[in-house]
């Protein structure tokens, strides 16, 4: 199954819920699940102040598969005005993780209840599927 590592807090963010669109520098053309990793570095995580100033930095794993998705859509974020006008996807237009270039929009976000351990790749790779055998996804909420 293809899997995406992605920096924490910006994993931790889609698998609560409170991120709907992952920004790369890179187009896919993949269309359908996707398991979401966590990566090891911890260079982005005082990122999540400038998202919830006056909080602390809630444990987020790292260097594990957190989650699944299915990426439903990529867009270039100078096309945001072309895909908020889609129906369904109205909330486009504010939403605060479209940055870009390009934006990959993720629906059906699932968290694992128990993060599994595993070393991320750059771009999308493939995570043998009995790794998930007997793991326990759960329907994202907001923080």
């Amino acid at each position: 199954m293809l899997c995406l590592s992605i920096l924490q807090p910006y994993a931790h963010l889609i698998v609560t819920g409170a991120k709907r669109v992952e920004n790369r520098r890179w187009y896919t053309g993949h269309r359908g699940r996707l398991l979401l990793h966590a990566g090891k570095s911890d260079a982005r995580l005082g990122e999540w102040l400038e998202y919830y100033p006056g909080t602390s930095i809630p444990p987020m794993p790292r260097g594990a598969i957190v989650g699944g998705c299915r990426l439903v859509g990529v867009f270039k974020v100078d096309e945001r005005p072309i895909a908020a006008a889609t129906p369904g996807y109205e909330w486009l237009a504010d939403h605060e993780h479209v940055e870009g270039p390009w934006c990959w929009v993720l629906e059906a976000v699932h968290r694992l209840a128990e993060p599994i351990p595993y070393r991320g790749q750059q771009r999308l790779f493939d995570v043998p599927v009995d790794m998930l055998e007997g793991a326990k996804f759960v329907p994202a909420k907001e923080v």
